[in-house]
C-alpha cells in the first residue's frame, strides 16, 4: 500500500469517529450558542447553574418527550438518562420550571416553545 493510501485511510477513520454536531433546529442564536456550549454528541456535559442558561437546556430536553403522552418515573428517567446521568437533578428542574407535570406518579409535557 502506498504511504499516500494509508494516510487517506487513517484520516476517513478518524473522521468517522468524530461525533455528529448536536442539532440546534431553528432557535434564536444565543439559544444556538448555549446549545452548543453544554451538548456534545447528543449529550449534556454538565447542568448551568445560571437560570437562564437552565431553561434553554430544558426546553431542549422537553422536545425528547411528545405532547398529551403521559410517562411513568422510570420512563422518564431512561429518556432523561439518554443526556445525562443526573436523572433526578433534570427531571426536578424540568417539573419546578413548568416544563413537565406529574401526579399520581405520572409525567407529562405542560410547558416550553410551543412550535415543537
Amino acid at each position: 500500500m502506498l504511504l499516500g493510501e494509508a494516510f487517506r485511510l487513517a484520516a476517513m477513520a478518524a473522521a468517522s469517529e468524530r461525533p455528529v454536531p448536536d442539532p440546534i433546529d431553528d432557535v434564536p442564536e444565543d439559544d444556538a450558542r448555549i446549545l452548543r456550549r453544554y451538548f456534545r454528541g447528543g449529550r449534556l456535559t454538565q447542568i448551568p447553574p445560571q437560570r437562564s442558561r437552565k431553561l434553554v437546556i430544558l426546553n431542549r430536553l422537553r422536545k425528547n418527550s411528545t405532547s398529551g403522552s403521559r410517562y411513568s418515573e422510570r420512563q422518564v428517567n431512561a429518556i432523561l438518562r439518554r443526556v445525562h446521568e443526573d436523572v433526578a437533578s433534570l427531571r426536578r428542574f424540568l417539573v419546578d420550571e413548568g416544563f413537565l407535570d406529574r401526579a399520581s406518579g405520572e409525567y407529562w409535557r405542560s410547558g416550553g416553545s410551543v412550535r415543537t
